[in-house]
């Protein structure tokens, strides 16, 4: 079995040094305008320094309308370049590889923290609130365009890998959904046209930024705001995205231990890696705590694993387990989380994740 430790080449010179890598995570640390913010970048540097062979940053807006929350990442204008280079450095100075994990909100954006009325594949409509307009081609285009200079905003700041998020119910994942894609003709329907944003927004990005490592994010199946997606529609989904230039295929499972709904004999990461064989790494994530079940995902075929909540409650787990140490589990209390890098707020923020901070 492949070790945890062992380096992984995701594209050209750029190689993980190990298997275990950071999550992107959901913080709200970073500035009113999306600027990266000390508070951030002393969170991301300190797994880096901690053992992580790559860092993923939390979900990072490609233009206003698509801000989701407060405090989000931004890489949504050439003002962000500076704090992401400054970023983007402490991250490969600690010997980690600095990934930007590239995403719009959609129907799923705060039109209350963006100033914007989102909009989606389809309107939207929750009781009797229109909740997001239908795009029209001219939102369609311009999205691509975003994502587009984005990825090359990221690759003039140092980075050396992007993620674009198509998992999650937020707009790539909406426009792949057989629930929120209600549209006709190129752009919704047939799988092929549901498809069309997500591989036109990895052709342009892999276009302008051919040297970076790209990794999609999809959700395999439905769970939580992820409606309407089918697995072997993902797999097909996947299959496309690796002729398009993907190096890494992000499987965000939730829980990593469980079968599939659809299949339930049948493990997804197993499932995937039949399916697409050896022409794309794996990456799997999904409530990761132990070195046993970390390995447990390599096994079923992942090349590497991304921790979410034991990243947070650990800043340098992999080091923990190389040394064999028990890595604790919540509820954790504030000051321990403050010690491990995180700042009030996003302490805050981990208090509505039920049993997480004491």
């Amino acid at each position: 079995m492949t070790d945890l430790f062992a380096p992984v080449s995701l594209r050209g010179s750029v190689t993980a040094k190990n298997r275990i890598w950071l999550a992107p995570l959901t913080n709200m640390q970073s500035h009113e305008d999306g600027s990266c913010s000390e508070a951030e970048e002393r969170f991301l540097s300190m797994r880096a320094e901690g053992g992580f062979g790559l860092i993923n940053t939390c979900a990072t807006f490609v233009s206003q309308d698509g801000k989701a929350w407060p405090g989000e990442l931004g890489a949504h204008s050439d003002a962000m370049i500076p704090g992401l280079k400054k970023l983007a450095t402490r991250i490969r100075e600690a010997g980690s590889i600095g990934c930007v994990q590239l995403f719009h909100g959609g129907l799923r954006a705060d039109q209350k923290v963006s100033g914007i009325q989102p909009w989606s594949a389809s309107a939207y409509t929750e009781n009797e609130t229109l909740l997001a307009r239908q795009g029209c081609l001219a939102d369609i285009d311009q999205v691509i365009v975003d994502f587009t200079q984005a990825a090359a905003r990221c690759a003039e700041a140092g980075f050396e890998a992007i993620e674009l998020h198509g998992a999650h119910g937020y707009l790539l994942s909406q426009f792949l959904s057989q629930t929120y894609n209600q549209r006709e003709g190129a752009w919704g329907g047939a799988l092929e046209h549901r498809a069309r944003l997500i591989r036109e927004v990895t052709r342009a990005v892999r276009k302008s930024a051919p040297n970076l490592a790209l990794i999609v994010r999809l959700s395999p199946e439905d769970f939580g705001q992820t409606k309407g997606i089918d697995i072997d529609e993902t797999v097909q989904v996947a299959k496309w995205l690796v002729e398009d230039g993907v190096d890494v295929l992000h499987l965000s499972l939730w829980r990593a231990g469980h079968n599939t709904t659809k299949y339930p004999d049948v493990h997804p990461t197993a499932f995937f890696r039949e399916q697409l064989g050896g022409t794309v790494k794996i990456v799997v994530a999904g409530g990761i705590w132990s070195r046993e079940e970390a390995e447990a995902q390599l096994a079923l075929g992942a090349d590497a694993v991304a921790l979410g909540r034991a990243a947070i409650g650990h800043h340098d787990w992999p080091a923990r387990i190389a040394r064999k140490e028990v890595v604790t589990r919540p509820p954790f209390t504030a000051e321990h989380l403050e010690a491990e890098g995180l700042s009030k707020g996003f302490v805050g923020y981990m208090g509505k994740w039920k049993g997480f901070v004491v």
